[in-house]
């Protein structure tokens, strides 16, 4: 970090300002300007805040030079992160994971009949919606613990772990015994304690970045829950909003390599939540695999006219197998394997 001094900072300030940082064990280096003098901090600087520092009347400038998060980041961890979930490994230069299912679980046959779909066309994981964050308070909320078990029932019967939304901290025992990759959501990637609490738990997290949050916010989400000892952390882009009507939001497929430079931790992507139709689900979904993404959730829905939710982004099960087909190809020609 560098810190700018105003030329006529009296030293007795300068003095105070040496004696905090290195209170904190950082190495401090003053050099002296014509106009400016100017620190310079070496060490664990991620606990200091810039705009704390530049609230002193004699400082002019702060700049981060190390990013502020220490866990995710690839400068102390070189190797890729694969984490296991149930036994299906995600990152690194493994198979690319395809998620599969609906938006919403609806019922015992419902979901198993889309399990069964997913399982049949090469998906790895199944996903489903028990606990539903909805714009509306009078839109379809979700099944519930009674959704969650349709899905364990529906694991029993294909061996798909299963991938759901925590939406809050009360449920997370819940989703320990029962839930395979614990999803936070968009709306809840800056619930802090929420992050902190599945930090807190041995279980793989996929956190969605918010709909309109910066890659390094989306990072530090990931720090949270790092910090608290959990490591295993899968990124998932869902699309932004932007002033773009035509889709639901916009894919930003450039987080992948961004992702992939800076943090050491997985990420894969969703075309359904970022398109908001299922024309857009293909191309988004190979273009996202030549892009180095290590899987894609797509919901699938075996009556998408008729989905209690987002049936206008929910592929039928024929076309998801067609997805993962066509992905398979393009999944050889950069070296991996779908």
């Amino acid at each position: 970090m560098i810190i700018t001094l105003k030329k006529q900072a009296p030293q007795k300030e300068i003095n105070k300002l040496i004696q905090s940082f290195e209170s904190r064990g950082l190495q401090v280096t003053l050099i002296h300007g014509d106009n400016y003098n100017v620190f310079g901090l070496v060490g664990d600087t991620a606990g200091l805040d810039e705009k704390t520092i530049q609230a002193n009347p004699f400082v002019e400038d702060v700049t981060r030079i190390a990013a502020p998060y220490k866990k995710a980041n690839r400068l102390f961890h070189p190797q890729d992160s694969v984490i296991d979930v149930a036994g299906i490994k995600v990152g690194g230069n493994e198979k690319i994971v395809v998620i599969g299912g609906p938006c919403s679980v609806e019922g015992q046959t419902q979901i198993m009949d889309i399990a069964q779909s997913v399982k049949d066309a090469g998906g790895d994981m199944l996903r489903g919606g028990a606990y539903k964050p909805r714009t509306s308070p009078y839109a379809f909320q979700g099944m519930g613990f009674e959704g969650i078990t349709c899905m364990v029932n529906a694991r029993s019967k294909t061996g798909l772990p299963i991938v759901s939304e925590l939406m809050s901290a009360d449920k997370l025992d819940e989703f320990i015994e029962n839930v395979d990759l614990i999803q936070i959501g968009a709306r809840n990637m800056q619930n802090f304690d929420l992050l902190k609490a599945v930090g807190r738990v041995n279980k793989p997290i996929l956190l969605k970045r918010g709909l309109a949050n910066t890659i390094e916010e989306w990072i530090m989400a990931a720090e949270y829950i790092m910090s608290e000892g959990n490591q295993n952390v899968i990124f998932c882009e869902r699309g932004i909003r932007t002033f773009e009507k035509y889709t639901r939001n916009t894919l930003d497929l450039s987080v992948v390599p961004i992702i992939k430079e800076k943090t050491h931790l997985p990420i894969i992507i969703d075309p359904s939540h970022a398109t908001g139709d299922w024309k857009l689900i293909e191309s988004m979904s190979l273009a996202a695999i030549a892009a180095g993404a290590d899987g894609l959730i797509i919901e699938v829905h075996n009556n998408p006219e008729c989905a209690w939710s987002d049936g206008a982004q929910s592929l039928k099960p024929e076309r998801f197998a067609e997805v993962i087909r066509k992905g398979r190809a393009i999944a050889h020609v950069i070296g991996r394997e779908m």
